[in-house]
């Protein structure tokens, strides 16, 4: 059975008109690359292109319209999130989406290589239409969620303003003595009470030298006096992430530390300056390794300075040696240079931020300075 919502309200009519843009400017990418229709199955791109945020549907796409094929246990919250039209299926999605495919008379079907199963791929082609391929795309959607449309930096801008609200309320109960363990749960539930849908990764805290792990996982170490504290969290809001890292310092900090932060600092502002349209993603990583060079610190930055961010956490660009993405305004990327020194300390400073034509914009408003607690 296909359901046909309706448009209940003029803020759904907004939204749903710029999910039919979206599906839009996908359906005219088909035809440069030569396919009849598009399987959207990662989760990501069929709520970018639908709205539909539950955890099993496909979506078929082609010239003469969009289907998005879910079970029934999604069939209300189907209704009420997307006005594409909507397929429910009792048993596997691709048994209705290839009857679709049938009767519509496709014969170049493409499909997301890098996103679906090896099995799944497997159950399509031996369900395809006589006559018809199975032909892998790479990117395709993803290419297009790089330029975020106003609506989307709205709700980006957002999102970063719980996450350094967040961040201020739970750095003011830490105390000696506190776990990194304990401080990520609190950072999560002032998220959580500041109407974030969850982390949108696991978040990071450390402290003392554990800071020179870029990544590391929160543990039980425990806070002492004269150590610095690395938090790296972001939010996820209505669906959209945000990413920030900021440092702070329990007790006097030494020269040291206060020479790694400038230069992390230095770093930072100089690649943030750095982005504009027209600028190759490569071109900010390379100016803020130049100020880490300067300060022989070149070593010691042990990844790339950023990442782009919306739906995922991690979406293209990545701002790194090799990438030679254009920016262009509506991208939301990433800025976060740092510096690691084993058995010391690390210190890393990122923030969110929107690419416009003769800039950027900083999305995230907490302030860049070490904090002394």
């Amino acid at each position: 059975m296909i359901y046909h919502p309706a448009t209940c309200n003029p803020a759904r009519s907004t939204a749903e008109q710029e999910f039919q843009t979206r599906r839009a400017q996908l359906i005219a990418e088909l035809a440069r690359s030569k396919l009849d229709a598009l399987i959207v199955s990662f989760p990501a791109n069929t709520r970018y292109l639908t709205g539909f945020t539950g955890s099993n549907a496909l979506v078929l796409l082609w010239p003469g319209g969009a289907v998005l094929f879910t079970d029934p246990r999604y069939r209300i919250q189907a209704s009420e999130e997307t006005t594409c039209k909507v397929r429910v299926a009792k048993g596997p999605l691709f048994v209705p989406l290839m009857n679709a495919a049938r009767r519509n008379k496709i014969r170049r079907l493409g499909f997301e290589g890098s996103r679906l199963s090896y099995e799944t791929y497997q159950l399509l082609k031996e369900n395809l239409p006589l006559g018809a391929s199975l032909e892998p795309v790479a990117g395709l959607v993803e290419a297009q969620r790089m330029i975020k449309s106003g609506a989307e930096v709205s709700l980006l801008r957002r999102s970063a303003l719980t996450n350094s609200e967040a961040f201020r309320r739970a750095l003011a109960k830490v105390r000696p003595k506190m776990r990194e363990s304990d401080l990520a749960a609190e950072l999560e539930y002032q998220m959580r009470l500041l109407g974030a849908d969850k982390p949108a990764f696991e978040t990071i805290v450390t402290f003392g030298p554990r800071t020179a792990l870029p990544h590391a996982r929160a543990a039980a170490n425990a806070l002492a006096n004269n150590q610095l504290l690395l938090v790296d969290v972001g939010a996820s809001q209505d669906g959209y992430a945000s990413d920030m890292t900021r440092m702070a310092f329990l007790g006097k900090p030494g020269g040291k530390v206060k020479r790694l932060y400038q230069a992390v600092l230095e770093a930072q502002l100089a690649a943030v300056s750095a982005v504009r349209q027209g600028v190759h993603a490569e071109r900010v990583d390379r100016v803020a390794r130049r100020v880490l060079r300067a300060r022989k610190l070149e070593q010691a930055f042990v990844h790339s300075s950023g990442h782009g961010l919306g739906l995922e956490i991690h979406e293209p660009p990545r701002l790194g040696k090799g990438d030679k993405t254009v920016l262009q305004a509506g991208m939301v990327i990433t800025i976060e240079p740092g510096a690691y020194i084993e058995g010391f300390g690390g210190v890393r400073i990122e923030d969110t931020v929107v690419v416009t034509s003769t800039g950027c914009e900083v999305l995230t408003p907490a302030s860049k300075e070490l904090l002394i607690l």
